[in-house]
């Protein structure tokens, strides 16, 4: 592993948890009027946007960590362009809870550790099951944005116009990582990661 990608690495991991993020395609949301929220319908709203942030910031943390050590230069490419496009998540997803008048999580530096060590590790097991990883994270993503579109208060369209977007593209990224060979990941392996997320959704809700 040279030099250069470490650096990179270390750069993409400070400016992903400090540094306001930047969107390359333009916010869904953005030409949506602000909805009449009421101050508990505006707090529900903060929080699962905080969460989704979360998500985000994980996403970015995994797709690094697997790029890193994916060993097929097209299997690195997809991963790289997951994580362009989660960049853009992560900025939409920070805008909107400024506009709701909240904050991002407190532990934001513990989760992309521990998310970035977990895609290392996917990454080093071989590409077919690092974009099995891939595969089955955008899956559970895409189950957990069905969650919070149904949660979401009703008239909130610019937060549902970010999350319907996100979740567009989670089901193009596992798709793509199927298209380049991804294995099914076995049953244990799914469940453990349905329990590390909702132990951080849950966690995030509130921090």
């Amino acid at each position: 592993m040279n030099l250069d990608k470490l650096i990179t690495v270390f750069d993409n991991s400070l400016r992903t948890v400090f540094a306001p993020a930047r969107s390359a395609r333009p916010n869904p949301a953005a030409d949506l009027p602000e909805p009449g929220l009421n101050e508990v319908e505006k707090r529900a709203a903060e929080a699962l946007m905080r969460v989704n942030h979360v998500g985000e910031v994980c996403a970015q943390a995994l797709y690094q960590g697997q790029a890193l050590t994916a060993k097929n230069p097209e299997a690195r490419l997809a991963l790289e362009e997951a994580a362009r496009e989660e960049t853009d998540h992560l900025a939409w997803c920070e805008n909107r809870i400024e506009e709701l008048g909240g904050r991002k999580s407190l532990l934001n530096p513990l989760w992309y550790t521990g998310s970035f060590a977990l895609g290392a590790t996917a990454g080093v097991l071989g590409d077919k099951w690092n974009l099995g990883f891939l595969a089955e994270t955008e899956r559970q993503v895409e189950a957990h944005l069905d969650e919070h579109l149904r949660q979401l208060p009703e008239q909130d369209a610019k937060s549902r116009a970010i999350v319907e977007q996100m979740k567009e593209d989670e089901i193009r990224h596992a798709q793509t990582a199927v298209r380049h060979g991804a294995a099914e990941l076995p049953g244990p392996v799914k469940f453990a990661m349905r329990g590390m997320s909702l132990v951080m959704k849950r966690i995030a809700h509130r921090i």
